[in-house]
Protein backbone atom coordinates (compact mmCIF):
# COMPACT_ATOMS: atom_id res chain seq x y z
CA UNK A 1 0.00 0.00 0.00
CA UNK A 2 1.43 3.40 -0.97
CA UNK A 3 1.81 6.10 1.66
CA UNK A 4 -0.56 9.05 1.23
CA UNK A 5 0.41 12.53 2.36
CA UNK A 6 -0.38 13.19 6.03
CA UNK A 7 -3.62 14.96 6.91
CA UNK A 8 -3.19 18.66 7.80
CA UNK A 9 -1.92 19.15 11.37
CA UNK A 10 -4.90 21.27 12.50
CA UNK A 11 -7.51 18.71 11.46
CA UNK A 12 -9.93 17.67 14.24
CA UNK A 13 -13.08 15.63 14.59
CA UNK A 14 -15.73 18.36 14.55
CA UNK A 15 -18.78 16.52 15.86
CA UNK A 16 -20.46 13.17 16.19
CA UNK A 17 -24.05 12.44 15.20
CA UNK A 18 -25.75 9.60 17.07
CA UNK A 19 -28.87 7.65 16.20
CA UNK A 20 -31.05 7.37 19.31
CA UNK A 21 -34.37 5.68 20.10
CA UNK A 22 -35.82 8.45 22.27
CA UNK A 23 -34.68 12.06 21.84
CA UNK A 24 -35.90 13.28 25.23
CA UNK A 25 -34.15 10.40 27.01
CA UNK A 26 -30.91 11.13 25.13
CA UNK A 27 -31.16 14.84 25.99
CA UNK A 28 -31.72 13.89 29.64
CA UNK A 29 -28.37 12.11 29.60
CA UNK A 30 -26.24 14.44 27.48
CA UNK A 31 -27.71 17.73 28.77
CA UNK A 32 -29.19 16.74 32.13
CA UNK A 33 -26.34 14.54 33.38
CA UNK A 34 -23.25 15.59 31.41
CA UNK A 35 -24.25 19.26 31.18
CA UNK A 36 -24.15 19.92 27.43
CA UNK A 37 -26.20 22.90 26.21
CA UNK A 38 -29.10 22.43 23.80
CA UNK A 39 -28.34 24.63 20.80
CA UNK A 40 -31.23 23.66 18.52
CA UNK A 41 -34.05 21.15 18.53
CA UNK A 42 -35.91 20.03 15.45
CA UNK A 43 -39.14 18.66 16.93
CA UNK A 44 -38.91 15.06 18.07
CA UNK A 45 -36.50 14.20 15.25
CA UNK A 46 -33.18 15.80 16.11
CA UNK A 47 -31.26 17.99 18.52
CA UNK A 48 -27.85 19.63 18.45
CA UNK A 49 -25.90 20.10 21.67
CA UNK A 50 -22.67 21.82 22.57
CA UNK A 51 -20.10 22.75 25.16
CA UNK A 52 -19.27 26.45 25.32
CA UNK A 53 -21.67 27.73 22.67
CA UNK A 54 -20.22 25.95 19.61
CA UNK A 55 -22.96 25.18 17.04
CA UNK A 56 -22.82 21.51 18.00
CA UNK A 57 -20.44 18.89 19.24
CA UNK A 58 -23.07 16.14 19.30
CA UNK A 59 -26.05 15.67 17.05
CA UNK A 60 -28.81 13.34 18.23
CA UNK A 61 -31.48 12.05 15.88
CA UNK A 62 -34.34 9.56 15.65
CA UNK A 63 -34.65 9.73 11.85
CA UNK A 64 -33.89 6.02 11.36
CA UNK A 65 -33.94 4.80 14.95
CA UNK A 66 -37.06 6.04 16.81
CA UNK A 67 -38.08 3.30 19.26
CA UNK A 68 -35.22 1.14 18.01
CA UNK A 69 -32.90 -1.09 19.97
CA UNK A 70 -29.11 -1.03 20.21
CA UNK A 71 -27.05 -3.08 17.76
CA UNK A 72 -25.84 -6.45 19.06
CA UNK A 73 -22.38 -6.49 20.66
CA UNK A 74 -20.84 -8.43 17.76
CA UNK A 75 -21.92 -5.86 15.12
CA UNK A 76 -19.74 -3.25 13.48
CA UNK A 77 -20.27 0.42 14.27
CA UNK A 78 -19.11 3.13 16.61
CA UNK A 79 -17.16 1.78 19.61
CA UNK A 80 -17.49 5.00 21.63
CA UNK A 81 -17.72 8.74 21.45
CA UNK A 82 -14.85 10.37 23.35
CA UNK A 83 -15.56 13.63 25.14
CA UNK A 84 -12.38 15.57 26.01
CA UNK A 85 -12.47 17.69 29.18
CA UNK A 86 -10.01 20.57 29.52
CA UNK A 87 -8.74 19.71 33.03
CA UNK A 88 -8.60 16.88 35.55
CA UNK A 89 -11.01 18.76 37.90
CA UNK A 90 -13.49 19.09 35.01
CA UNK A 91 -13.28 15.32 34.44
CA UNK A 92 -13.77 14.80 38.18
CA UNK A 93 -16.93 16.93 37.99
CA UNK A 94 -18.20 14.79 35.10
CA UNK A 95 -17.54 11.66 37.17
CA UNK A 96 -19.49 13.17 40.07
CA UNK A 97 -22.42 13.96 37.74
CA UNK A 98 -22.45 10.42 36.35
CA UNK A 99 -22.28 8.75 39.76
CA UNK A 100 -24.93 11.10 41.21
CA UNK A 101 -27.25 10.11 38.35
CA UNK A 102 -26.75 6.44 39.28
CA UNK A 103 -24.99 5.58 36.03
CA UNK A 104 -22.51 2.73 36.28
CA UNK A 105 -19.04 2.94 34.82
CA UNK A 106 -17.91 0.20 32.44
CA UNK A 107 -14.32 1.06 33.32
CA UNK A 108 -11.82 3.70 34.38
CA UNK A 109 -8.28 3.74 32.97
CA UNK A 110 -5.02 5.63 33.14
CA UNK A 111 -3.45 5.51 29.68
CA UNK A 112 -0.36 7.54 30.52
CA UNK A 113 -1.34 10.26 28.06
CA UNK A 114 -4.83 10.55 29.52
CA UNK A 115 -7.25 9.44 32.22
CA UNK A 116 -10.53 8.02 30.98
CA UNK A 117 -13.94 6.93 32.22
CA UNK A 118 -16.05 4.53 30.16
CA UNK A 119 -19.83 4.22 30.31
CA UNK A 120 -22.94 3.80 28.17
CA UNK A 121 -25.60 6.33 27.22
CA UNK A 122 -29.30 5.34 27.43
CA UNK A 123 -29.11 3.85 23.90
CA UNK A 124 -26.08 1.76 24.89
CA UNK A 125 -23.69 3.87 22.81
CA UNK A 126 -20.22 3.76 24.31
CA UNK A 127 -19.07 7.05 25.85
CA UNK A 128 -15.54 7.90 26.96
CA UNK A 129 -15.04 10.92 29.24
CA UNK A 130 -11.37 11.87 29.46
CA UNK A 131 -8.72 14.55 29.89
CA UNK A 132 -5.27 14.64 28.31
CA UNK A 133 -2.20 15.12 30.42
CA UNK A 134 0.18 17.82 29.19
CA UNK A 135 2.43 16.44 26.44
CA UNK A 136 5.54 16.82 28.61
CA UNK A 137 4.02 14.22 31.00
CA UNK A 138 3.31 11.61 28.30
CA UNK A 139 5.25 8.34 28.56
CA UNK A 140 7.87 7.79 25.88
CA UNK A 141 10.09 4.75 25.46
CA UNK A 142 13.88 4.77 25.14
CA UNK A 143 13.40 4.89 21.35
CA UNK A 144 11.47 8.17 21.69
CA UNK A 145 8.18 6.60 20.60
CA UNK A 146 4.97 7.11 22.51
CA UNK A 147 4.47 4.31 25.07
CA UNK A 148 0.81 4.44 26.08
CA UNK A 149 -0.50 1.85 28.53
CA UNK A 150 -3.68 0.89 30.33
CA UNK A 151 -3.73 0.81 34.14
CA UNK A 152 -6.58 1.02 36.61
CA UNK A 153 -7.61 4.61 37.35
CA UNK A 154 -8.15 5.50 41.01
CA UNK A 155 -11.63 7.06 40.74
CA UNK A 156 -11.68 8.04 44.43
CA UNK A 157 -8.51 10.09 43.96
CA UNK A 158 -10.02 11.61 40.82
CA UNK A 159 -13.18 12.65 42.70
CA UNK A 160 -11.01 14.51 45.23
CA UNK A 161 -9.80 16.73 42.33
CA UNK A 162 -13.32 18.04 41.69
CA UNK A 163 -13.63 21.83 41.56
CA UNK A 164 -15.92 23.12 44.29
Amino acid sequence: MSQSPAVAAGTRIGHVHLKVADLDRALGFYCGVLGFELMQRMGSGAAFISAGGYHHHIGLNTWESKGGSPPPPDATGLFHTAILYPTRPALADALHRVLTAGIALDGASDHGVSEALYLRDPDQNGVELYWDRPREQWPFGPDGKLAMFTKRLDVEALLKQREA
